[in-house]
């Protein structure tokens, strides 16, 4: 498949799931809130205004995070309009949600102090752009914490690519690529960012924070 066909398949899955997202039958989705408590352990370490959720869906941890910050400014972007629209009906403050793609950030340069990407990245057949993207809207000394499932086994990773995902499109999920850390670090060598933290945690949990170098005045 071309990139965009993979984006495609991405956006049907999502525009299926996306009543059912938050729900008492999300199935496989109910994994992604396993990601919500280190993420807000990670922000809690550093003062923030503006955050950018990219591949929010719709908006389970915007709402979390406006609950807890209420004096803070997010922005939730996501691929599938269905996803914008179940968040939109949230009516959270301060919050604007739009559709579009994370390989391409549709915002001003230096516009977030924090992004976080949860198990959103696997979809993106592009993730350098993705990386450009962060590069591009995060403030100087501002932050990526991303989530999502990788693995330093080889074999294993070998096994995903080669059986799982193919086997994922086939059952109609847009999943393209495990973000290996090999990925993650030529990405964001090539796009300027720091790799601050790369941990896998229990559950095969990629737990990882980039840094965007530089003053942050």
């Amino acid at each position: 498949m071309t990139n965009e066909e993979y984006k495609q398949l991405s956006i049907k899955e999502f525009t299926k799931a996306a009543g059912r997202y938050e729900g008492n039958h999300a199935g496989v989705y109910e994994m992604c809130k396993k990601d919500y408590p280190d993420i807000f352990k990670e922000l809690e370490k550093e003062a923030f205004i503006d955050l950018l959720d990219a591949g929010c869906g719709p908006a389970p941890m915007i709402s979390l995070l406006s609950e807890k910050y209420p004096d803070k400014y997010y922005t939730g972007l996501d691929l599938t309009p269905a996803m914008i629209e179940q968040a939109k009906k949230k009516n959270i403050p301060h919050a604007v949600f739009v559709i579009g793609d994370c390989e391409n950030f549709p915002f001003d340069d230096n516009s977030f102090n924090v992004i976080i990407c949860s198990m959103s990245f696997h979809h993106y057949p592009n993730p350098q752009a993705f990386f450009n993207s962060v590069k591009r809207c995060l403030r100087p000394n501002g932050r990526l914490i991303l989530r999502d499932v990788t693995s330093d086994n080889k074999f294993l990773v070998w096994l995903m690519k080669t059986f799982e995902m193919p086997l994922a499109n086939l059952c109609g999920h847009g999943d393209f690529q495990v973000p290996t850390r090999d990925v993650v670090y030529k990405c964001c060598k090539k796009a300027g960012l720091k790799v601050e933290k790369f941990e896998i945690r229990k559950g095969m949990r990629l737990h990882c924070v980039v840094r965007k170098e530089g003053d942050s005045k």
